[in-house]
This record gives C-alpha cells, structure tokens and sequence, in this order.
C-alpha cells in the first residue's frame, strides 16, 4: 500500500509539472536585479539592504536586513492596491501566477496605452497575457512615458476568459494617471496584475510562466521571482 502511494505521488507530480513547466531545465528568467540603483516610482521607497553581521568581516555568518517597496521590480499587485475592498497579496490564489500564458509584441504601437487595435484578441489561446513593450528599457532609469493598458483591452482579455494580465513596464497604468482606470477594471473583473518583468529577450509566443508573490499578510503587493518554461 505504501508503494501504491508513492506511485500516486509520483503521477499527482507528473502531471503538475506537464502542466505548468514541461521542462525544469529550460527557463527564461523575466525578473529584474533588485538593487539600491533600481528605478522605483518617484517617492516611492528605494531598495536599501542594512548588513548587520558579515562573514568577510570576520562575524561567523552574514545577516542583513532589506527596507524597499514591495512594488520593487518584477512584482503582483494586490487589489488591496487599488480598492478599498481589495483582499492582501496572502489571499490571491496561486493559479493567477502560474500556469500556461502568452507573450504578445506591441512594441510598435505608439501609445500610450495598449488598444484593442495593437493586437489580435483571436489569437490569444492562454489564460495569462504578459505585454512586451519595451517602452520601459532599463529598471535602473526611470522613465514616465512608458506604455500602459486601455480599459478596452482588458475588457476584452476579460471577455476571453484570460485572469492575469502582465507587462514590462512598473505599472499597467501610465505613470501620470490618478484615477488608475486600468487598476480599477483589473478590479471590476477579478483579474490579477504582473508588473515590471523584462521581456526584452522573450520571443513572442506560448510559454508556462512561474511567478510567485510572497506569502505576506495584508500586502498591498510582492516582489516575485518570474520566469517562463518553454513549452
């Protein structure tokens, strides 16, 4: 009986891991370095890392302690973020952060939203959408004119049965906007949020993505470590 449970173990993995990454050895890491030179937004807190003990120093380990916005880098908004009855990131369930998705190329659009018109919804087959867009190049120089994402789109990704929805810039809405439209439909519909990933290398395509939040009680966001197995 024991060995019949270990069998079973053996299938419940199998088949976990044909489902979300086909091949643990053949990845694609999306996340930024987190350092003290990343761009965070204006105000927001930068990444600073406090060592504390030091084994170069002759301490017998090395301790350190990190202060930083939890929207740092590669990140999951919670709708906490953005609602006054959003639920903390602990609450998010997992299935929004891995799974099949798809990498879609509007770096030639002009902006400075993502339309309907800069993609072709028919040919989105997967659950999680992440938009490359390039328009906001290096994690270490803040830019304000990176693109964002019209309340039309995600509508639409709504509509298609799509439940999370990334992009390559720090936030879904553009850097000036105080009414969030984007953050709010991302709301209204229940869908979950990926921020600041790097997709500059990424082809686009149908991948198995792995990115996910901190287990944090009541956060209004996390840092994540995304990476995507190739099909």
């Amino acid at each position: 009986m024991p060995f019949m449970g270990f069998n079973q173990g053996l299938l419940k993995f199998h088949l976990f891991s044909k489902r979300y990454f086909m091949d643990f050895n053949n990845y694609i890491d999306i996340t930024p370095l987190i350092s003290g030179e990343m761009a965070v937004f204006p105000g927001d807190q930068v990444f600073t890392r406090k060592v504390v003990m030091d084994c170069v120093k002759g301490d017998h380990l090395t301790l350190s302690s990190i202060n930083t916005t939890v929207h740092i880098g590669a990140h999951a908004d919670a709708s906490n973020h953005y609602h006054k009855e959003g639920q903390g990131i602990e609450k998010r369930s997992l299935d929004y952060y891995m799974g099949d998705c798809q990498v879609i190329d509007v770096s030639k659009m002009s902006g400075p939203v993502i339309e309907p018109i800069d993609f072709n919804l028919s040919k989105v087959k997967s659950k999680r959408v992440l938009f490359k867009t390039l328009s906001f190049p290096d994690p270490n120089n803040w830019n304000n004119d990176f693109f964002g994402i019209s309340v039309a789109v995600i509508n639409a990704l709504a509509g298609a049965g799509v439940i999370t929805v990334g992009i390559d810039t720090p936030s879904i809405d553009p850097a000036s906007s105080k009414t969030l439209d984007a953050h709010l439909c991302i709301y209204k519909s229940n869908l979950a949020i990926l921020e600041g990933i790097v997709l500059s290398e990424v082809q686009e395509g149908r991948y198995n993505l792995m990115a996910l939040p901190l287990k944090i009680k009541g956060c209004d966001a996390s840092p994540v470590r995304a990476l995507l197995f190739n099909k």
